[in-house]
């Protein structure tokens, strides 16, 4: 059987990094959960969809079809036989992400998804309700935080990098607590910090740091 690493957490805590590294350490395909939902929010964007409908949104979804294929150790995901990218990126996804993510149909359809790729092998998925809610019964369940000062200047670092945004930390702040607040508060599969699960605060950690305390904590057996 697959093995299988979860790491939840808000925006901004580092879990793609530490998710990225810990599955180039120990062999696993990386999984980032967040990428589908963004991928659905620009697909039902394309369409002209209202994505304060959640009739319209669930509609939608089920016409989007999102082919995986295993490569350079992740798990890549392309629509219409290509990989989107940083179209999924953008301030204008980040604004609609949350309302198309709390609609029922779609995380059901993603959770489907996410469950699929054990098929693939071992892999570590990084999200917000992996622990809770997808793969709520493997041994290596985590919760990656930071203060909400720290995920700003980080996520406001990638983009100035990626070149896809220029915000203000106090604007890239509002919008990831703004972006908290609607994750924990959604009704369907909310992001919680599950009963047993390890937490990891990276807010005064290096990324190097926060690996090591992941990769200590998996069962002895997993290690590499």
């Amino acid at each position: 059987m697959a093995k299988v690493i979860a790491i939840d957490g808000p925006s901004g805590a580092g879990k793609s990094s530490v998710s990225r590294r810990v599955g180039k350490k120990l062999g696993f395909l990386h999984v980032d959960s967040g990428a589908l939902y963004r991928i659905m929010t620009w697909q039902c964007l394309e369409r002209g969809v209202d994505t304060e409908n959640p009739a319209a949104v669930a509609a939608a979804a089920r016409e989007i079809d999102i082919e995986l294929r295993p490569m350079d150790g992740r798990i890549a995901y392309f629509v219409h036989g290509e990989e989107p990218g940083d179209r999924i990126r953008t301030p204008e996804i980040n604004a609609h992400a949350s309302q198309v993510a709390r609609v029922k149909e779609v995380r059901d359809k993603v959770t489907a998804i996410l469950r699929s790729m054990t098929d693939f092998g071992d892999i570590v998925v990084e999200g917000r309700d992996i622990t809770s809610a997808v793969f709520p019964d493997t041994p290596a369940r985590f919760y990656l935080t930071a203060s909400a000062e720290a995920r700003a200047m980080r996520r406001q670092k990638e983009e100035v990098e990626k070149g896809i945004a220029n915000q203000s930390a106090e604007a890239v702040k509002a919008s990831l607590l703004a972006r908290d607040k609607m994750d924990s508060t959604r009704k369907y599969a909310p992001l919680v910090k599950a009963d047993g699960v390890i937490e990891v605060d990276s807010t005064f950690l290096t990324l190097e740091e926060t690996e090591r305390a992941v990769l200590a904590a998996l069962p002895q057996d997993w290690k590499a």
